[in-house]
């Protein structure tokens, strides 16, 4: 098994205003096939890293516009279906009006793309279709935007709520070996072990 991450740069958009931001891209799978979850900014480079593998899916973990606005121009390119949780389809529809996902995610899905099986819980809370990843067999989670280094998602925005986003990660986190690794939506990466023992604190300072 091989795990590859891609650093993109580009714009978020929020409520009418434009931040930057770094979004992690992480590409699962082997020497000859790949599944791609999120797909921001640029398709470019997550191509180049593809490189000569087949690619067999690209799975955005929700909908906000820095995590799916390059997966058409991907997918394109591939031939590659793109799966989403049906929830966010109200973001997605912003970004992309005249394309629809190929795949709805629902919870307890396992996905098998080539060789990679990807279990999906649907953690919602940051957006109501958010969803984490869990590949069991390297004892991988990959979290989108419901957990960070440090904390729990952003909660601040349309359609986001914390009290939801902490009922998630109090399904989620308890069921996970400590040893977990967690590769997140941006930033470095953690493991359950670390973060999971602050569930309560998050709780109680709202954050």
């Amino acid at each position: 098994m091989r795990i590859d991450r891609v650093v993109i740069a580009g714009i978020f958009s929020l409520d009418g205003k434009d931040y930057e931001v770094e979004n992690n891209v992480w590409l699962v799978g082997d020497d000859e096939r790949v599944v791609v979850i999120d797909a921001p900014h640029d398709a470019a480079p997550i191509l180049a890293a593809v490189g000569d593998r087949k690619l067999d899916g690209i799975v955005c973990t929700h909908g906000h516009n820095d995590h799916i606005n390059a997966a058409v121009a991907l997918a394109e390119a591939t031939g590659t279906p793109i799966a989403l949780h049906p929830a966010d389809r109200m973001l997605w529809d912003v970004v992309h009006p005249q394309r629809q996902p190929d795949v709805d995610l629902a919870h307890g899905d396992v996905l098998q793309m080539g060789g990679t099986l990807l279990q999906v819980w649907h953690t919602p809370g940051h957006s109501p279709g958010g969803v984490c990843l869990h590949l069991g067999e390297t004892g991988v989670l990959f979290t989108g935007d419901t957990l960070f280094h440090g904390g729990p998602g952003a909660t601040g925005r349309s359609y986001s709520d914390f009290p939801t986003i902490m009922e998630s990660l109090h399904r989620l986190l308890p069921y996970m070996p400590p040893d977990t690794v967690v590769h997140t939506g941006h930033g470095e990466s953690t493991t359950v072990g670390a973060e999971a023992p602050h569930l309560d604190e998050w709780a109680r300072r709202g954050h």
